[in-house]
């Protein structure tokens, strides 16, 4: 597996577990980009857009676009997903006990 393979999937994984920790399971693209460099990740916000994407195919969130910006909500998919009770190729699993 490549380290850029290793990086997006942590750093997906981080996402839905800031959506987790949100109030209303829910965060806009701007509050995700300034706080995934606290998890090691620097991403731009058209990188965090492209991952709520892909995150929404999976049906891992749900993404709305008021105006220009990017909402992401958690689904219950996505919620078991971040605390590791499924499995989704692209996304890192969570080691026990994170």
């Amino acid at each position: 597996m490549s380290y850029a393979k290793l990086i997006t999937e942590d750093r997906r994984l981080m996402v839905l577990r800031l959506l987790a920790e949100s109030e209303g399971y829910s965060a806009n693209e701007y509050l995700l980009a300034t706080a995934l460099p606290g998890f090691g990740h620097h991403a731009s916000h058209d990188r965090v857009r492209t991952d709520l994407d892909w995150l929404a195919e999976q049906d891992l969130v749900r993404v709305e676009r008021p105006g220009e910006v990017y909402v992401a909500t958690l689904t219950s998919r996505g919620a078991d997903v971040a605390a590791g009770r499924a499995r989704v190729a692209g996304v890192k699993r969570p080691l026990p006990g994170e």
